[in-house]
């Protein structure tokens, strides 16, 4: 794993005030760290299942709700309009997403259900600026949908990484073929995860290896 942060991007480089509301939206390594996410008892097993299932490229997001027992109730990806990179833009994508997707949990008094967040982008492994809004982004929309802020995963051609973890691999990458669901060196059982549209259809998890 390499660490450090990626250089800022030109599009970063705006006016001060700007630039100053646009950094308090976003979430640093340390931060994100400190914030107590759950870890993901299998995560390549859900890489790998997300992969398979949205075929992501660069600048796309894959947005996924798991249930208590980390199975996928429900995904939907998006590709990130080219502007410059800010939580609060990205809270509202993905929680119009979410909205679309599955019923918010609001009344619980407890969270039972988690969204994790895969963005397949150029460049390599270290955080970048643009890793850090999404955290922030995902953070509040879990808030606002009644959900438990779960994992980021960024997928580049070096392969996928859980940031704040140092868990990651070279497959899939984002220049990886998708997999045809169900594939695999063993199957777990058959989900039925909505997508954007609100239809349902098979999906096999295999197990990571």
């Amino acid at each position: 794993m390499t660490l450090g942060f990626a250089p800022p991007t030109a599009a970063s480089l705006r006016s001060p005030s700007e630039s100053t509301n646009r950094l308090a939206r976003i979430l640093e390594p340390a931060e994100w760290a400190a914030a107590g996410i759950p870890l993901l008892s299998n995560p390549r097993e859900v890489v790998g299942g997300l992969h398979s299932r949205h075929t992501p490229t660069p600048s796309m997001a894959v947005l996924a709700v798991l249930d208590h027992e980390e199975r996928i109730a429900a995904s939907a990806s998006f590709v990130r309009r080219p502007t410059p990179a800010d939580g609060w833009e990205f809270r509202n994508a993905l929680l119009a997403h979410l909205r679309r997707v599955i019923p918010h949990d609001l009344r619980r008094r407890t969270p039972v259900r988690t969204a994790v967040l895969m963005y397949c982008r150029e460049g390599d492994e270290r955080w970048t600026e643009e890793d850090g809004a999404w955290m922030w982004g995902l953070r509040d929309a879990c808030t606002l949908h009644g959900l438990r802020c779960g994992a980021y995963i960024t997928l580049t051609r070096a392969g996928w990484q859980v940031l704040g973890e140092g868990r990651g691999g070279r497959r899939p990458s984002s220049d990886s073929l998708a997999l045809p669901l169900g594939e695999g060196p063993a199957e777990l059982g058959r989900l039925t995860p909505r997508t954007a549209s609100g239809a349902t259809e098979p999906l096999r998890r295999a197990a990571a290896r």
